[in-house]
């Protein structure tokens, strides 16, 4: 069954909002933004099922009109039931140029023996931004399901105007390839990939410190920090606790998001300026 969810986040009157959104079930979607002085555009998406289920495929578009401004949510830890064929996940992600889409998503709870396969493609143009975290987990760890899961894969590529300049492929299959040695998860339950890119004239150096200061102050983690080219950062994190990892990415989607803003004002300004 394919479960479909489209968002076109538009911009106008100095405000990003939801332009139009088509969604089938068990996706629905939620206006979270509080803050009515804010003009970028928050969203979280819903989903009635209790998980992923056999054969299920989720397909999600998203487009980014220029200028416009989107900070997605997920609503909950993302759970991944028993599985004899498998799911999978196609994420299609449009930025048009000064746009700025953000979506580090709840970790993902994987079952034993389900089969999982993610492909996310990212297409940039000159001038946007974009954060993307993912956390997976050892599974149920606590009913016995320690990395009982078969397979779990999440192919991501990046495009900037369809030069490929980025291409990460997480793959697990603990029933295949000991998880714990080294190269692998080598004695943690739990890793995390938090991608930055900035195409415009953002500074990225601040961004890698930031995340690099907040990174040490945990506990029971292992981490990098890498800077695969001048406009990118990759945070790759090992740990024992989900909700550790997600709130140490939130803190980091939160310093990038409020340069962002800085970097709209900035923009905002010089625009009204050359119009005067």
């Amino acid at each position: 069954m394919i479960n479909r969810l489209n968002i076109i986040s538009g911009y106008k009157d100095g405000r990003s909002y939801l332009k139009d959104a088509f969604f089938t079930r068990p996706f629905r979607l939620a206006n979270i933004g509080e803050d009515k002085t804010d003009p970028a555009l928050y969203l979280m998406v819903q989903n009635s099922s209790p998980g992923i289920l056999d054969k299920d495929h989720y397909a999600i578009n998203i487009k980014m009109e220029s200028k416009s401004k989107l900070l997605l949510d997920s609503q909950s830890y993302q759970r991944l039931f028993n599985m004899k064929e498998g799911a999978k996940q196609d994420m299609n992600v449009s930025l048009s140029e000064y746009s700025a889409f953000s979506y580090v998503q709840h970790p993902i709870v994987p079952h034993e023996l389900s089969i999982f396969r993610a492909h996310n493609v990212i297409r940039m143009e000159d001038n946007c931004s974009l954060t993307l975290g993912e956390i997976i987990t050892c599974g149920r760890k606590h009913s016995g399901e320690e990395f009982k899961y078969s397979t779990f894969q999440n192919l991501t590529e990046i495009y900037l105007k369809n030069k490929l300049i980025l291409k990460d492929n997480v793959l697990l299959q603990p029933q295949l390839t000991d998880v714990h040695t080294l190269g692998q998860m080598e004695g943690y339950t739990h890793q995390g990939t938090l991608i930055y890119i900035n195409t415009g004239l953002q500074e990225i150096e601040p961004v890698i410190e930031n995340a690099l200061a907040d990174l040490k102050s945990e506990e029971d983690i292992a981490f990098g920090v890498s800077q695969p080219f001048p406009d990118c950062m990759i945070v790759r994190v090992l740990g024992n606790g989900g909700e550790q990892m997600f709130n140490a990415f939130r803190r980091i989607q939160k310093e990038i998001w409020a340069l962002e803003n800085q970097a709209s004002v900035v923009l905002n300004t010089a625009e009204e300026s050359f119009a005067v």
